[in-house]
């Protein structure tokens, strides 16, 4: 049996993220297709994480800075490791090359985190975003960097695809458009979801320890009050995990703006709700809380940065406002326009069926990974500014990944 190692940045929590949702997509992905996996992490277990052990998944808590870690993957000797986000490439992709050197190596992005730390940086300083920007960042250097030196990366946006091939000059052959690995709607769950008259208020989700999240909830504060006065019996409700003191002291039942927290089961809430409000101004990848609401049959008001790489040429589902004004203006005309509302329910089914069908998506993940494993060499000899940096990185990372474990056993109680 073929075996993947999942080197994940945290542990796995679909009931809290987006992230956890994708990599929960990831490993039943492996399991369908006969694969062993393991899951390993150098993180602390949350309180939501989901048991992989159950899921028939090995569960390894791995440490930075250790050749403990060497040991591990010899032993194990796995045919694919699959990186969690660069950040976890760094750390261990030079033991990998090392000590595993036929392993396949993919990098799932997840979304890239340069564009997303460029945005926010832009918008603290009131400047408009430019791609010309995302050249001078340390973080995308990183990055970039990460993906080169993998076999293959696999990009979630298709707006990133674009931006890696015509800005940066990455290879398309390195690249692999995965976006979530969704179940097609079909007519019975359509017949089940409640009507435009059975649903009422509006719904945000969102986990906060994602920046953009919190930023949002910050919006949604300040354009509540407009959008309230023009509907004063809707509420807004607000659920997501890790919810900080300065989101909960947000809650204000009198106004009905409405801070839940935590919740299991998102999914029946959005179900319920009318209109999802997602006032993004920064991130990266594709949104789980707007997937979720063409899922659930839930229309969404967004911005650009929200709906981006997301639909391809087809209609949105909802409304992407252009200003303040814009999004006060058709998040109230979606909550009341009855036509409007169905037309874009309609929209969200055709996004979700064309875009994020799972049985394709997985034939062209398989396919590739058959590809790779069979002219991997020839891929390999090609890759020579991959090949280049590799070399580099796997010195410089193991030198001073060394010196970190030498300094570490003189510290106090070890």
């Amino acid at each position: 049996m073929n075996h993947v190692l999942i080197i994940g940045y945290v542990w796995v929590e679909p009931t809290s993220s987006a992230a956890g949702s994708r990599m929960l997509q990831l490993i039943t992905f492996f399991k369908q297709y006969g694969y062993a996996v393991t899951f390993a992490s150098p993180a602390q277990k949350g309180e939501n994480a989901v048991d992989l052990i159950e899921l028939e998944v090995n569960e390894v808590s791995i440490t930075l800075n250790s050749s403990s870690f060497d040991s591990f993957i010899t032993e194990l000797n796995p045919s694919i490791v699959l990186f969690d986000r660069f950040m976890m490439e760094e750390q261990f992709g030079w033991r990998v090359a090392e000590n595993c050197p036929n392993a396949l190596r993919i990098l799932d992005t997840e979304d890239l985190h340069f564009l997303r730390k460029v945005r926010y940086q832009q918008l603290k300083n009131r400047e408009s975003f430019s791609e010309k920007a995302l050249l001078k960042s340390e973080e995308a250097k990183r990055e970039i960097a990460s993906i080169l030196r993998c076999d293959f990366s696999l990009i979630i946006s298709s707006y990133e695809m674009k931006l890696l091939q015509n800005v940066f000059s990455v290879d398309k052959k390195r690249l692999l458009y995965i976006p979530f690995l969704l179940p097609k709607i079909n007519a019975v769950e359509i017949s089940n979801w409640l009507s435009f008259q059975e649903r009422e208020d509006f719904i945000f989700v969102g986990n906060f320890f994602h920046a953009p999240n919190v930023d949002a909830v910050l919006q949604l504060q300040r354009l509540w009050n407009k959008i309230h006065k023009k509907l004063p019996q809707v509420k807004l409700h607000i659920y997501g995990a890790y919810s900080t003191q300065q989101i909960t002291q947000m809650h204000k039942p009198e106004k009905g703006f409405l801070i839940h927290g935590y919740t299991e089961d998102i999914k029946a809430k959005v179900s319920r709700a009318r209109v999802v409000l997602a006032p993004l101004r920064f991130g990266a990848g594709i949104k789980g809380k707007l997937t979720e609401a063409m899922l659930c049959g839930t229309p969404s008001c967004t911005t650009k940065i929200g709906a981006e790489g997301m639909h391809d040429d087809l209609s949105w589902s909802g409304e992407i406002a252009e200003n303040e004004d814009d999004f006060i203006d058709k998040a109230v005309m979606l909550y009341t326009s009855e036509n409007r509302w169905h037309e874009t329910q309609q929209n969200g089914i055709a996004i979700i069926n064309k875009i994020y069908d799972r049985d394709k998506l997985k034939k062209k993940f398989l396919n590739t990974i058959q590809d790779y494993e069979t002219y991997k060499e020839k891929y390999r000899t090609l890759n020579f500014i991959g090949n280049l940096l590799q070399h580099q990185t796997m010195k410089a990372s193991k030198y001073m990944s060394k010196w970190i474990e030498e300094k570490n056993k003189h510290l106090p109680n070890n």
